[in-house]
């Protein structure tokens, strides 16, 4: 209308003034007498009528629009290429656990009796894991399945932290995330590098970190039967949550958060009226911390759920860095990551110094067992607490900070 107004005005611009203001008067007129108000009345009826019905077609639109959603909500749409991926990711996944597991087999570095060499083996062994490897990140690159390429990306993180370690075997990373192998320089290198770089015995070698992360995607996007109320266990709440699981991390988190206070390295007075610790006291909180810790990851390592599983991995890292200081203590370390206390070597530690180390380890430990317990009660979807480049960001609740 406003156009319509500015070209009427304009066409009147060449007139004479006198013709100008007898055609204002003549429009004043017919805006402000009965035939304005006769068709004020007829536009009024035919814009009403005009919008009830733009009013029915959006909100039909608007309804229509929300059951699609809903409709792709419940049953959504996955292209035959991303279907394909998934499967190959999902498949490709299992046959990299076989092919890392052969290198981290201490048979795959010794000579056998029928002539095959150790550096053989090795070689045969390699081959196989990086065609493994690659079929694994050229499908995670296609695929659907968010827990488990959040896996893959922070398994591609490991490798380029190794890309040094991996050049000196012959193994190189290529643009687009892929390795290369060169047989010729494996062949020459020492089969111990290789073994070392894979041991399953280091919690942070390469091998151990893969094979973590293997597990970890075998396991993400797994769906599970859901089971009527009348099948739940008494350990099973109504949204599927293994409650003693949860149970064993809080309490890792009150052992944690204990051994880092300074409430139980107040010292006390002897039979002599000497000032010391209470070490039994100490003791019995070291001892139900090692019990907890093993029986959360005892629990929870079956756990499809990647945000208890992460948590738990950080946890195993952090104690493997401090297996060191850990047993000076008499708390040590095994190859399945579970911990043991000897009574008399904990008892004969300098207590100041176990103050000390867990001031800062008990409290990290604490922090992520509280994470653990939040997963394993919430049933988070945790697989969208992964960014593209695989590190840990938790989301949707503020009292917990990001990857530690």
């Amino acid at each position: 209308m406003s156009q319509g107004y500015s070209q009427l005005f304009q066409s009147l611009s060449g007139s004479s003034g006198t013709g100008n203001q007898n055609f204002l008067s003549d429009y004043a007129s017919i805006k402000s007498g009965s035939y304005g108000k006769l068709l004020k009345a007829y536009y009024s009826t035919e814009q009403s009528s005009s919008t009830t019905a733009s009013s029915k077609s959006k909100s039909n639109s608007s309804k229509y629009t929300l059951d699609k959603i809903l409709e792709e909500k419940k049953n959504p749409t996955i292209s035959k290429q991303a279907q394909e991926a998934n499967s190959n990711l999902t498949t490709g996944l299992s046959n990299l656990k076989s092919s890392l597991s052969a290198l981290q087999n201490d048979s795959t570095y010794t000579n056998t009796d029928n002539g095959q060499s150790a550096s053989d083996k090795v070689v045969s062994a390699m081959k196989n894991f990086v065609e493994d490897y690659n079929s694994v990140v050229t499908a995670a690159k296609k695929s659907t399945l968010a827990g488990k390429t959040a896996y893959v990306a922070n398994m591609m993180n490991s490798t380029s932290a190794n890309a040094d370690k991996l050049s000196e075997l012959g193994i190189t990373i290529n643009a687009n995330g892929t390795l290369q192998l060169n047989e010729g320089k494996l062949k020459e290198a020492d089969v111990s590098k290789v073994q070392e770089l894979f041991s399953s015995n280091d919690l942070m070698s390469y091998g151990s970190k893969i094979s973590s992360r293997v597990q970890f995607a075998n396991v993400a996007n797994t769906t599970t039967n859901k089971t009527d109320s009348t099948d739940k266990t008494d350990d099973t709440d109504s949204t599927g949550t293994n409650n003693a699981t949860g149970s064993s991390a809080a309490s890792l988190k009150a052992d944690s958060e204990t051994l880092a206070s300074d409430k139980l390295y107040e010292k006390i007075k002897d039979k002599d009226g000497n000032e010391t610790y209470d070490i039994d006291k100490i003791f019995a909180a070291a001892k139900s911390f090692v019990n907890n810790y093993n029986g959360m990851f005892d629990k929870a390592e079956s756990s499809t759920n990647s945000g208890v599983l992460s948590n738990l991995s950080q946890i195993k890292t952090k104690t493997a860095r401090n297996a060191d200081v850990l047993k000076q203590f008499g708390i040590s370390l095994d190859t399945k990551g579970r911990l043991k206390i000897d009574e008399d070597t904990f008892k004969k530690a300098d207590m100041s110094k176990v103050q000390k180390f867990f001031k800062d380890y008990g409290s990290s430990v604490a922090t992520n067992a509280s994470l653990v317990d939040f997963y394993m009660t919430t049933q988070a979807n945790a697989a969208n607490g992964y960014t593209a480049a695989g590190a840990y960001d938790v989301q949707g609740s503020s009292r917990y900070a990001g990857y530690i």
